[in-house]
């Protein structure tokens, strides 16, 4: 941590935290001019746990859900739930553009995910959607880790 350039520590905040910030900034007004609404943060399973090496991605994910808590409670008595989700890693491109750089490196994301695999975008997209519909109207304040048990190790 202590050879991390202030910029790139910053950088990671302002896409991660500020970007959240940003969005909910934008989205809350519209919400409140339609009677409520349905925010949804993205966080990650990180959010709630630590790694070596990656202390501004941590400390942005740990944020948005420290966010996510407090726009909850401002702005649920005005119909606006606030939730995050916290994917665990997830088959992406990314990710298997980094297995073809790195052989094995998917062996060793799954190999800390008790379900025994890597989570599928379609599963994350399903929890938003479920955070987005009336069937989530009591859940607010909330995150939901979508990790394959990653934080219940």
């Amino acid at each position: 941590m202590a050879d991390v350039e202030p910029a790139d520590f910053t950088k990671v905040i302002a896409v991660n935290l500020t970007g959240e910030f940003l969005s909910m900034k934008a989205e809350i007004p519209a919400m409140l001019k339609t009677g409520g609404g349905s925010n949804i943060n993205m966080s990650s399973a990180l959010g709630l746990t630590a790694l070596p090496g990656q202390a501004a991605y941590i400390a942005s994910k740990h944020g948005v859900i420290g966010l996510t808590k407090a726009a909850a409670l401002e702005y649920s008595p005005q119909g606006i739930r606030v939730n995050a989700v916290l994917p665990g890693l997830i088959d992406t491109a990314m990710v298997q553009d980094i297995e073809r750089q790195q052989p094995g490196f998917i062996d060793g994301l799954v190999s800390v995910h008790p379900i025994g695999r890597l989570g599928t975008p379609r599963a994350i997209a399903e929890t938003v959607a479920w955070l987005a519909s009336d069937a989530s109207a009591f859940v607010t304040g909330a995150s939901f880790s979508i990790d394959g048990g990653y934080t219940a190790r």
